[in-house]
C-alpha cells in the first residue's frame, strides 16, 4: 500500500487514530510493518503489501479462498481429471472449464495463459448483448472517473477486471480492496506480471466497516460488486460516510416480474440491490443522490457447468433465461 494512504486511513474498530511502523517499504509502497489504534488498541499488520484491516466480528465467506481450495485440493486428489482440465486443447474444454482451467494457471502464476482462458470462457459463458452492455458501462466508468480527480478506489476488486483499466488512466493511483486476502495476494502476483503495481494500493477490509475516514475518497468504484458483500445491513451507510465525491457503481437489475429469478434473489438475500425499486430507494434512504445511468438491456442464460467438475459453474445467477438491465449507478 502507498504512503499517501496513511493519511486516509483510520480504525474500523473504533475510529481511532492510527500509528504507523514500516518495516519495509518497495518504493512508495509499504511492504510490511503494521498500524496501531490509539484509542482501542487494535493492531493492524500490512503483509505483502496489503494493509490488512478485517475485523474478527463480522461474519462473512471468503468464495475465493473456499473455491480455489476446493478445485486445487479436488485436483490433487484426482490426477486424471487434472489432466483432462489442463493438458487437452483449450478450445476443447466447455466454458465453464476454461474458466477452472484459468483459475489453475493463475495459481501456478502463468497470467498470460490464464487471460486466454478467461476471455474464450466469457465469450462462451455470456450472451453477445450481456457482453456489449457490460463493456459499455466500464466505458461509462472510465470517461466518468477521468473526470474526477483524486486517487480512485474501487470496491469489492475480486479479480480485479475493472481495476487494470483504472491503472492504466494517465497519473492516477488506484486502491484496489476486497475482504479476501488471498484475492488481493494474486492480484499483487498479477499487477506486477502486469507492471502496474507501482499505480496500485491493496487493501483487505469489510466494506460494511470500512478504515477510511470521513469523506476521504474523492472517487469510488466498483464492478457488480455490491451483490457480492454478504448482509449488507448499512453498507450504503458506510459507503456514503467514507465518500465525498462521486460513487461510480457498475450493476445491473433483474426485472420485477421475473419470478424464478426474484424468487432466487430471495432465497439468497440479495433482492435489496438487485431490484431496481429497493436499491434505488435504499440509496435515497442512506442519504445519496443516486442516477441510473447508461442502461442496456441484455439477454441473460444460467452460465453453463463443468464437464469434468460435477456441479460446478461459474455463476450462480440468473437460474433462468431473463432481460437484465445493465447501468451504472452514479451517486453522490
Amino acid at each position: 500500500m502507498h504512503d499517501h494512504l496513511t493519511e486516509l486511513l483510520l480504525c474500523p474498530k473504533c475510529h481511532g487514530d492510527l500509528v504507523w511502523k514500516i518495516e519495509e517499504r518497495l518504493g512508495a509502497h509499504m511492504e510490511s510493518g503494521a498500524a496501531r489504534c490509539t484509542e482501542c488498541g487494535t493492531e493492524y499488520p500490512i503483509r505483502d503489501g496489503i494493509g490488512l484491516f478485517l475485523l474478527p466480528d463480522l461474519p462473512r465467506d471468503d468464495l475465493w479462498q473456499n473455491v480455489d481450495s476446493a478445485i486445487m485440493r479436488y485436483l490433487g486428489e484426482n490426477p486424471a481429471i487434472e489432466r483432462q482440465l489442463m493438458d487437452v486443447p483449450l478450445e476443447s474444454l466447455g466454458p465453464a472449464d476454461q474458466f477452472f482451467r484459468a483459475m489453475v494457471l493463475d495459481e501456478q502464476g502463468e497470467f498470460d495463459l490464464a487471460a486466454e482462458a478467461e476471455a474464450r470462457s466469457r465469450e462462451g459463458s455470456y450472451t453477445p448483448e450481456q457482453l456489449v452492455c457490460s463493456d459499455s458501462q466500464v466505458e461509462y466508468v472510465l470517461e466518468l472517473v477521468s473526470r474526477h480527480a483524486g486517487p480512485i478506489v474501487d470496491l469489492a476488486s475480486g479479480r480485479g477486471h475493472l481495476v487494470e483499466r483504472l491503472a492504466n488512466l494517465e497519473d492516477r493511483l488506484v486502491v484496489s480492496t476486497d475482504f479476501s486476502p488471498k484475492v488481493l495476494r494474486r492480484n499483487r502476483r498479477w499487477l506486477e506480471h502486469a507492471g502496474l503495481y507501482e499505480r496500485v494500493s491493496l487493501l483487505a477490509f469489510d466494506a460494511r466497516r470500512t478504515p477510511f475516514q470521513d469523506s476521504a475518497v474523492p472517487v469510488m468504484t466498483t464492478y457488480v460488486g455490491l451483490p457480492n458483500i454478504e448482509s449488507p445491513g448499512d453498507l450504503l451507510v458506510e459507503l456514503r460516510r467514507i465518500v465525498g465525491g462521486v460513487f461510480a457503481a457498475v450493476h445491473h437489475f433483474y426485472p420485477a416480474d421475473d419470478a424464478a429469478n426474484t424468487g432466487a434473489l430471495k432465497q439468497f438475500g440479495l433482492e435489496t440491490l438487485l431490484l431496481k425499486d429497493s436499491a434505488t430507494g435504499s440509496f435515497d434512504e442512506s442519504g445519496w443522490h443516486v442516477e441510473v445511468a447508461n442502461s442496456c438491456y441484455g439477454r441473460s442464460l444460467p452460465t453453463p457447468s463443468s464437464d469434468l467438475l460435477e456441479g460446478a459453474s461459474i455463476d450462480g445467477l440468473p437460474v433462468a433465461e431473463t432481460n437484465l438491465e445493465w447501468c451504472v449507478l452514479v451517486a453522490n
